[in-house]
């Protein structure tokens, strides 16, 4: 079994630049999952702590949308207790790429973003 650093609660805040990007990957919370996946394999429970305002039921839906679309495995282990993991597949493994491109072009962009959207807002 392999030990891996225990992902930030505030790994993805209420600003951060992905709510902003005008187009996804996936679902609303597909990038922040692949991210999430990003340096290995983790629990449902583990995905659930940067992950904390998706629902259970929601997250339990994109991960199936992800593995659906072949960029996430689930593994099933029954040693001792059985729990499953996630991880990403090689083809998930070729978002992080692009999706790095564009979370980099959403903070390069993030003024021009939030005054676009409080202008929509306010009229």
């Amino acid at each position: 079994m392999t030990h891996r650093q225990p992902l930030p609660a505030d790994l993805f805040d209420e600003l951060c630049p992905s709510a902003l990007l005008p187009f996804r990957f996936g679902d609303k919370w597909a990038a922040l999952i692949i991210r999430c996946l990003e340096d290995g394999p983790r629990r449902f429970s583990e995905l659930r702590v940067p992950l904390h305002r998706v629902t259970p039921k929601v997250l339990t839906q994109s991960l199936r949308g992800l593995e659906r679309s072949g960029l996430v495995s689930r593994t099933v282990h029954d040693d001792p207790k059985p729990r499953v993991e996630y991880a990403l597949t090689p083809l998930g493994r070729s978002m992080l790429e692009p999706l790095e491109a564009a979370c980099a072009w959403a903070a390069e962009h993030w003024d021009e973003l939030l005054d676009a959207q409080e202008r929509h807002t306010a009229s």
